[in-house]
Order: structure tokens, then C-alpha cells, then sequence
């Protein structure tokens, strides 16, 4: 199942879990996002024509990442635009997230390799604004894991 997580009509995040499954393709956003999301199933055989992209011009003010993890579990703590403390999730090997809009802190809860996705060129810390998150005792889990019927998120 995916997971959208929205606060005040905004969205701030996406989860794919590692197990989701559908022929064809599937875009996860909205075709206004400044970072595309879909996921690809095609069958043996399938042929997609060669092709290059066009230059055009694209303009974006806020960085959206996206994450998949590897191996481990991390969790992911997410927060509004306005700093405020939304949920947080945990992923498990395979799955993915985006990060489309408000804050987002992390702890790795099993050693985690990850890649990240995002629009570049790469701004350093001056395209962050640090924050003081969430103290651990108060940190609310929405179910186990992205997919709480899986053993491994246990």
C-alpha cells in the first residue's frame, strides 16, 4: 500500500514499500512536482523506443529527495513546513520515499545503506535550515513499518 503523508492540505511525503507490485507503470506525483516518482513493471520483451530528453527550462524553489534504502531500517521523522512534528515512519530494506515538502529528520536503527535522488547542483548546508527535532520518547510510529505484515519490519 502507499503511504501519503500530508499535514494542513500539503504534502510532505510518499512510501513505496519494498513489496509493492503493479504492471505497467505507475507516477506516484503529481505532474506539477519538480521530482518525478513512478515505478516500472514491464514484461520480457518489452521494448521502450530510444529516445533523449529535450532542454527544458525548469524552475523549482524547494528540494525534493528521494531515498531508498538499501539494506537496515532507518526511521523517518517527518515534520511540516512550520517545523511541527507530523509522524514518523520506518523503512525496511527496499523501500522507498519521497520527500516532497517540510522537514524530515532520520535515525538509523540498523546499519542503513541508502542512495538519495535529488535536483542538483548540490548547495551544501546553505540549502538547509537546521531544526530541533522530536525528543525520542515523544515519537509517534503510524504502524510498525511502511508494511507491518512483513516479519522483517518487526
Amino acid at each position: 500500500m502507499i503511504k501519503y503523508i500530508e499535514s494542513n492540505n500539503q504534502l510532505l511525503a510518499i512510501i513505496i514499500p519494498h513489496n509493492f507490485k503493479k504492471p505497467g507503470i505507475t507516477f506516484f506525483t503529481q505532474d506539477n512536482f519538480s521530482q518525478q516518482l513512478a515505478y516500472m513493471n514491464h514484461p520480457s520483451g518489452k521494448i521502450i523506443e530510444p529516445h533523449v530528453h529535450n532542454a527544458i527550462r525548469r524552475e523549482f524553489n524547494l528540494t525534493k529527495e528521494v531515498l531508498l534504502l538499501r539494506k537496515g531500517k532507518l526511521r523517518v521523522d517527518i515534520y511540516d513546513s512550520e517545523y511541527n512534528y507530523v509522524e514518523s515512519i520506518i523503512l525496511v530494506e527496499g523501500d522507498v520515499i519521497l520527500l516532497a515538502s517540510g522537514g524530515h529528520g532520520f535515525e538509523a536503527l540498523e546499519e542503513v545503506e541508502m542512495f538519495e535522488i535529488k535536483q542538483g547542483p548540490y548547495a551544501g548546508e546553505a540549502g538547509k535550515t537546521k531544526f530541533i527535532g522530536i525528543k525520542n520518547k515523544d515519537i509517534v510510529i503510524k504502524g510498525d513499518c511502511v508494511d507491518d505484515k512483513n516479519d522483517s519490519c518487526k
